[in-house]
């Protein structure tokens, strides 16, 4: 590595994560570092998904960067806004020239002799790097359902995160399968002008309303000019969200409040009591991740849009059939389906000592120290990694990832380090203390509902037990008993 630069670094993604860990990297007076994207610009899933609707379901003010007040034209950006934050990011900090845009990477494998890593592109080029930082995200892997048919399915069909823009719903039979936060934004975005929308829903979800709306132009302009006003409107969002964490408490007040202001408001925006008691769950207040939606509802009511309260079973040529043996014809099929969440890394081979794949190592049950790194693999950090999500704000999360492998790498320049590895004692008492805290709240996240928060092996590893605050402790101290220096 370089003596004066620092070690060449490699970040993977250019989402809110590559672009949070480059300018931690800059912070540290490190710019030897390469952001690899495999789209055309930044913004991760912000530059993935297009669909009709796409909003993020955080106030902006939270769901944005600590070290930026930004000029934000609504309480809840759209994808528009939020690809315009990403690229103002970007430019504001110098980290273009870094970029290399269309560019994907398929593997790192670990040189022991070397210490670094070689990293294979799409195109089968070759580079060496001595740190490399995955910022893949969590939800970047469609989950395409497996129903018998859907290939034969003789309309458009598509996955909302590859929204297909060239068809015009316009006067078409839709259906939109599934119920949870991007089927709650498209629904009300598209109702009005097709002709028909079947919403198949396997299992409702507890709905509240999200408030959204344009700032007025004296907001904005206090925001501007004071621009702690920011700040502390971030902080209070913060402390409510600690205040609503208590609703994990099953047998809590805030739990049963929690449910009766769901309750409240399909009884306040739902005509049907038929569809009212459809739309009502029979499991706990955040055992599936709840939904904030606020035209959802009232689209429900439209003459031409049907909730179907069942499981789709099938594909046919010019419809879906549900579990009760009903087809519905429609001529376009949206599936807003989910994503793979538990396969970490999934489109990335890391090889570490010996040459071992870190798939092998996790044997379809991903687990890392503080969720960014894993015993045998030097000099490898990931962001969104295994219980990591939530904590009310991924970008607040991601900000303190990025700050502990820019902290490694800053490190590893002063005191000329070879590589840093993580303590297995270390990782394996992390993992504990998780499963632990996940335990706490099993009555409401085990509950009897589908989420995407288990992998195969059973294990919860997705969730991110606390509030962020917890989180902030942790890799502020942690780091410095966790990890192994290598000289």
């Amino acid at each position: 590595m370089s003596r004066t630069r620092g070690p060449r670094v490699a970040i993977i993604g250019c989402g809110f994560g590559g672009i949070a860990t480059a300018v931690k990297l800059k912070k540290k007076g490190l710019t030897n570092f390469t952001v690899f994207e495999q789209s055309d610009g930044p913004g991760g899933t912000w530059w993935d998904n297009r669909y009709p609707g796409c909003e993020v379901d955080i106030a902006s003010h939270a769901y944005s960067f600590s070290f930026l007040t930004y000029d934000w034209t609504r309480t809840h950006a759209g994808q528009d806004e939020l690809q315009r934050y990403a690229e103002h990011v970007i430019d504001r900090f110098d980290v273009r020239r870094h970029c290399r845009f269309g560019v994907r990477v398929e593997s790192a494998t670990w040189d022991e002799e070397k210490a670094r890593y070689e990293l294979r592109l799409g195109s089968g080029e070759l580079e060496p790097f001595d740190v490399v930082i995955s910022c893949l995200g969590l939800l970047n892997q469609p989950r395409y359902p497996d129903w018998p048919g859907l290939d034969d399915f003789e309309g458009p069909k598509f996955h909302t995160a590859r929204w297909e823009s060239e068809h015009d719903l316009t006067g078409k039979r839709v259906a939109v399968v599934g119920t949870g936060s991007t089927a709650t934004q498209i629904v009300p975005a598209i109702a009005d002008t097709v002709e028909k929308l079947h919403v198949f829903q396997r299992q409702p979800g507890w709905i509240l309303p999200k408030g959204e709306r344009d700032y007025t132009a004296r907001e904005r302009a206090i925001f501007r000019r004071l621009p702690f006003t920011q700040k502390l409107r971030r902080l209070r969002l913060f402390y409510q969200f600690r205040v609503l964490y208590k609703a994990y408490d099953i047998h809590g007040k805030q739990q049963q409040q929690n449910l009766q202001k769901c309750r409240d408001y399909i009884r306040e925006t739902i005509k049907d009591p038929k569809l009212r008691e459809q739309l009502t769950p029979d499991y706990p207040y955040g055992c599936k991740r709840p939904v904030l939606a606020t035209g959802f509802y009232p689209a429900l009511n439209r003459p031409n849009v049907e909730l179907v309260p069942h499981a789709v079973t099938r594909v046919t040529p010019k419809g879906i059939v549900d579990d009760t043996g009903t087809e519905h014809e429609i001529d376009v099929l949206v599936m807003a389906t989910g994503f793979h969440a538990t396969k970490f890394l999934a489109s990335l081979d890391v090889r570490g000592t010996g040459g071992v794949s870190i798939h092998d190592t996790w044997k379809n049950d991903p687990r890392a120290f503080l969720g960014i790194t894993v015993p045998g693999y030097p000099n490898f950090f990931m962001l969104y990694g295994p219980n990591t999500n939530g904590g009310f704000s991924v970008i607040a999360q991601l900000e303190r990832q990025a700050e502990v492998a820019a902290r490694m790498v800053a490190r590893m320049r002063r005191k000329r380090l070879r590589a840093i590895d993580t303590r297995p004692s270390a990782a394996d008492r992390w993992v504990r203390w998780v499963d632990e805290q996940i335990a706490k709240h099993t009555s409401v996240m085990e509950a009897n509902c589908t989420n995407y928060y288990h992998s195969e092996s059973g294990r919860n590893v997705t969730q991110w037990p606390k509030p962020h605050g917890e989180y902030y402790v942790a890799t502020k101290t942690l780091p410095y008993v966790g990890f192994i220096e290598v000289r």
